[in-house]
């Protein structure tokens, strides 16, 4: 990776392994990553630290992934941040919403990778 600062990308993701595991997948990829473990705490964050790319569970608590989402879009930051959003549904509906809603990509948790995982940030972000 190029010598500026590095990318920064938001890994909101109730589930602590999958959270921590992601963390250290992108970490050991010199982004630098933040994580929250509910939807709430994920907002807030993302405003504060206004990473470049979020990653995003759709099913949380306090706060689900589709409610971040479209927090995000009615925000002047937070209408153009990268959003992938990752799920263990395979639902068509839920996809489209998403996608509705600005999210840039849409990955079932069952059918991907940390490498796959990994791959999309990079592709989102160019780097």
């Amino acid at each position: 990776m190029n010598t500026e600062q590095s990318k920064k990308v938001l890994v909101i993701e109730d589930e602590q392994d999958l959270r921590e595991a992601l963390k250290t997948a992108l970490s050991n990829e010199s982004f630098e990553v933040h994580t929250a473990g509910d939807g709430e705490a994920g907002l807030q964050m993302a405003l504060e630290v206004k990473p470049d790319l979020i990653l995003l569970d759709l099913m949380m608590p306090k706060l689900d992934g589709l409610g971040v989402l479209k927090a995000l879009r009615g925000d002047e930051w937070g209408k153009n941040v990268k959003v992938i959003v990752m799920t263990a549904l395979d639902d068509l509906e839920r996809v489209a919403e998403v996608l509705e809603n600005g999210g840039s990509e849409y990955l079932v948790k069952s059918n991907i990778s940390l490498g796959t995982v990994v791959a999309k940030v990079k592709e989102k972000l160019k780097v």
